[in-house]
């Protein structure tokens, strides 16, 4: 990775009295899955929409695959896909024949190879069995999938997906993750929003964090945990004596109860504690090593569920 694909500076915007998105300094970088996250109403998607030239920032810079927006949108768009605030199609057309229409609207592709790319992208998503359907027979998780089909109608180098697993059962939740792996193994960037923090925490190499319009946290999946570290708990009838070897080992607020000691593990090996107790004759009966969740970090860094408005 050796650019950015979305860069922002400053980026502000105000509706009215209300500033839903305060000094915003994203850095999604080139050939990442980056997954933005934050409360309802902390300004993921108006900062989305700001990124796509969909709307007008207050104050900032929006710069898009090296290019600054909106200046560079003709040329920078058609390498871009994006699934914004849900899908939107004809009711009455087909699912194929809606996206037949989307393609038709874009004059940078080839028109001849226009069938083959629209049966492509149905398959990638399931719905090529269900592409001579009407739209409005379709439930909410096949509307859900033709929206993302309308985003691979041609090779991407990024693609802005907002809540894109929204409406779809376990199996099809498991298949956009393996698509948006397979998508950043082909080189495209990904921006992910979303909720599911498991899913977000399987998929992205990289996160952001919303809180009432600010980035309250930013980089690696690996950057972003590094302020909870693992803490690992020895289960023993010697918690003193297994809480001196866990402080001489380097494990940072070590604690006990009566029936185990425990401490943060910082960059010390796990094997390394069970070792030491054994070594220094403490017996061992249990042993484990719990990492922070996402969701514990999420709660860390925003003191809120998704549910809470910013």
């Amino acid at each position: 990775m050796t650019g950015l694909a979305v860069a922002t500076t400053g980026l502000s915007k105000r509706f009215g009295h209300q500033l839903a998105v305060d000094s915003l300094d994203l850095a999604v970088p080139q050939g990442s899955v980056y997954g933005f996250l934050g409360p309802n109403g902390s300004g993921k998607t108006t900062t989305i929409r700001m990124i796509l030239g969909l709307v007008a920032p207050t104050a900032g810079t929006v710069e898009l695959l090296g290019r600054p927006m909106p200046l560079g949108a003709p040329h920078v768009l058609p390498r871009v896909g994006a699934l914004v605030e849900g899908p939107a199609f004809h009711p009455y057309l087909t699912g194929r024949d809606n996206l037949v229409r989307l393609d038709a609207a874009d004059r940078t592709v080839d028109p001849r190879t226009a069938s083959a790319r629209i049966d492509e992208a149905l398959d990638r998503v399931g719905l090529l069995a269900a592409a001579r359907k009407r739209y409005r027979a379709y439930s909410l998780g096949m509307r859900q999938r033709l929206a993302i089909a309308s985003a691979l109608l041609r090779a991407r180098d990024l693609l802005v997906l907002d809540e894109p697993t929204n409406g779809l059962d376990p199996q099809g939740t498991r298949e956009v993750r393996s698509l948006v792996g397979s998508l950043a193994d082909e080189g495209s960037t990904v921006l992910v929003s979303s909720h599911l923090l498991s899913e977000v925490e399987q998929m992205c190499t990289h996160l952001g964090v919303m809180h009432v319009g600010r980035l309250v946290a930013q980089g690696t999946s690996l950057e972003v945990r590094g302020g909870s570290l693992a803490i690992a708990t020895v289960t023993t009838d010697q918690p003193e004596a297994a809480a001196r070897i866990l402080t001489e080992l380097g494990l940072l607020d070590v604690r006990h109860t009566p029936v185990s000691a425990s401490g943060d593990l910082g960059d010390i090996a796990p094997e390394k504690v069970v070792a030491a107790c054994v070594h220094q004759g403490v017996p061992v009966t249990g042993f484990q090593v719990a990492a922070p969740s996402l969701e514990d970090i999420f709660v860390g860094l925003t003191g809120e569920g998704f549910d809470v408005s910013g």
